[in-house]
C-alpha cells in the first residue's frame, strides 16, 4: 500500500449524541458550575449514552482521533499525554508539525492535575494560593469566561505528561475548558485532557457540523461524534497573561472589549496580525494560510460593483457571493433577470444571471435569526450579445451570512464550503469593519487568512 493511501483503509462511522438525553451532571459547590467539582450519571438504557462511551473508548485505546463538536467548531481530539494518538491527528489533518494544539478540559481539578498537585486545592477552585499553577491574573478570565470560548497560555510543567507534539517545541501550552456539555462529558468520562484541533483538513474552512467533518476527514479517523450545528462558528479566543500587557494571540468567541473589563486585563492588547505570519507560531492559527475553500476567496469592502468583478471572473464558470450588511442580491439582478457588463479590456461580454430562491428579505431574515445561510442558485446559458460577440456566462450562487457579526461568524465557515460544493471557482466576500468588536475583528481575521486577494470597490 502506497504512503499516501493509507487512509483508505479506514471505515469512518458517525454516532449521534444528544447531550439531554445522555444522563444527568451532578455538581458540588459552587453549584452548577463546570469550574467546580462535578460528575456525570450516565442512564443505562440511553443508546446516546451508549454511542458517547464507544468515543470515550477510542480515546482511551486508539491511536487515530476522535472528532467531537464545541461550542465553537468541532474538533479532532486524543489524549494530550499520548503521543501516539496526538501523531495521529497530525497525520489525519496533514497539519504543520510546528503548529501547536489546545488542550481542553473539564475542569479546573483535571488541570491542576497536570501539574501533580493534590486534589485538596480544587476545593476553591480560584482560591489564588501561591503555589496555584493557575497565574493569578487568569483569576478574573476564567471565572468570568470558562467554560466557553476563551483560551489562555500556561507554562509547561517540569516535568511535563503532555506529549511533545502539543507545544510543537514551546515551553508553553495552551488550555481551555470548553462551554459545550457534550464536550464537557466526553472528556470527563475519558478522565484525561484531550488536546484537539479543529476537525479539517489542515488549511480547510473549520466544520461546524459533523457533515463538515465527514467531506474532509471520511477515511481518515474511525470516529465522528454528531451532536448538531456549532453555536458560535469561529474557533476560541486565544491570550497571553503571562506578559504584561496581557495579550490577545488569536481573535475569537471572546471580545477584547469584555477582556478589559476584567480585573489586571484593563490594558490588554492585540498581538496578531490578520493574514499568514511567519516564524515560530505562538498560538495555534497565527502562522499557516487557514480556512480555505477550493475557489479562490477575494475579499471586498465597498458596495457591490459587477463592472469591477469582471476582473476577477474571466476564464471562470461559476463564481460565489457572501452578502452581508451592504450588498443586497438584487442590486446584481433581480429575479430572473441579468445584467449584462463589458470586461474591461476584453472583446469578450460577461452575463451574470441568477434566479432567487426566496426574497431577499426572507432570506436576511432567515440567516440573522441564526438559521442556515439561504443560497441563491443561479441560472445556466450561452448567448450571444447584439454586437455579435460570443459571452461569457458565468453562474453565480450567493449565499448571505446575515448582519451582526454573531450570525455571521456563526455561518461563515458553513457558508464557504457550500459555495465550495456548488463547485465555484471564486467567492466574492463582503468584508465588515474590524472595529465592531473583537467578534468582527475574529470574522475578518479568517477572512484575511482564507483570501488570496482583498479589494476595495
Amino acid at each position: 500500500m502506497e504512503k499516501k493511501d493509507w487512509y483508505l483503509q479506514i471505515s469512518t462511522q458517525v454516532l449521534s449524541v444528544d447531550v439531554d438525553h445522555i444522563g444527568h451532571f451532578l455538581f458540588e459547590e459552587p453549584e452548577n458550575s463546570f469550574l467546580g467539582n462535578w460528575d456525570l450519571l450516565l442512564s443505562p438504557d440511553s443508546h446516546h449514552a451508549a454511542n458517547l462511551l464507544q468515543a470515550v473508548k477510542k480515546l482511551q485505546t486508539s491511536d487515530l482521533p476522535v472528532a467531537f463538536p464545541t461550542e465553537t467548531v468541532y474538533g479532532l481530539g486524543a489524549g494530550a499525554t499520548r503521543g501516539e494518538a496526538i501523531a495521529g491527528i497530525y497525520k489525519a489533518k496533514q497539519r504543520p508539525a510546528d503548529n501547536p494544539l489546545i488542550v481542553h478540559i473539564s475542569s479546573l481539578t483535571q488541570l491542576r492535575q497536570l501539574f501533580n498537585l493534590s486534589p485538596g486545592l480544587d476545593k476553591t477552585p480560584l482560591d489564588g494560593f501561591s503555589h496555584d499553577p493557575i497565574p493569578a491574573i487568569y483569576h478574573s478570565v476564567i471565572s468570568r469566561f470558562w467554560p466557553g470560548p476563551l483560551t489562555v497560555l500556561l507554562r509547561l510543567p517540569k516535568p511535563s505528561p503532555l506529549a511533545p507534539s502539543v507545544t510543537a517545541g514551546l515551553p508553553t501550552f495552551g488550555v481551555r475548558m470548553p462551554s459545550s456539555r457534550l464536550a464537557l462529558a466526553l472528556i470527563h468520562l475519558a478522565g484525561f485532557p484531550v488536546a484537539a484541533p479543529s476537525a479539517n483538513a489542515s488549511t480547510r474552512p473549520s466544520p461546524t457540523t459533523a457533515a463538515h467533518v465527514l467531506h474532509d476527514l471520511s477515511g481518515r479517523i474511525e470516529l465522528i461524534i454528531d451532536g448538531g450545528p456549532c453555536q458560535v462558528g469561529v474557533e476560541s479566543t486565544v491570550v497571553d497573561g503571562l506578559v504584561d500587557p496581557p495579550v490577545v494571540l488569536r481573535p475569537g468567541g471572546v471580545s477584547i472589549e469584555m477582556l478589559s473589563q476584567c480585573p489586571g486585563w484593563e490594558h490588554v492588547v492585540v498581538g496578531y496580525r490578520d493574514g499568514v505570519e511567519t516564524g515560530v507560531p505562538r498560538a495555534p492559527g497565527m502562522k499557516y494560510k487557514h480556512y480555505s475553500p477550493t475557489a479562490r476567496v477575494i475579499l471586498v469592502h465597498g458596495k457591490l460593483n459587477l463592472q469591477l468583478l469582471t476582473k476577477y471572473l474571466r476564464g471562470c464558470k461559476n463564481a460565489g457571493l457572501a452578502t452581508t450588511k451592504a450588498w443586497r442580491v438584487e442590486d446584481l439582478a433581480t429575479s430572473g433577470a441579468s445584467i449584462t457588463q463589458r470586461a474591461a479590456g476584453t472583446g469578450r461580454a460577461l452575463r451574470c444571471s441568477i434566479v432567487q430562491h426566496g426574497t431577499p428579505d426572507a432570506m436576511h431574515s432567515n440567516a440573522n435569526n441564526g438559521g442556515p445561510p439561504r443560497t441563491l442558485m443561479a441560472t445556466q446559458g450561452y448567448e450571444r450579445v447584439a454586437d455579435g460577440k460570443d459571452s461569457d456566462t458565468v453562474h453565480v450562487v450567493a449565499t448571505d451570512l446575515g448582519t451582526s457579526p454573531v450570525i455571521i461568524a456563526k455561518n461563515l465557515f458553513s457558508a464557504l464550503r457550500e459555495l465550495d460544493m456548488h463547485g465555484v471557482d471564486v467567492i466574492f466576500v463582503e468584508g465588515i469593519g474590524s472595529d465592531e468588536g473583537l467578534t468582527a475583528a475574529a470574522v475578518m481575521n479568517r477572512l484575511r487568512k482564507a483570501a488570496e486577494l482583498e479589494i476595495q470597490s
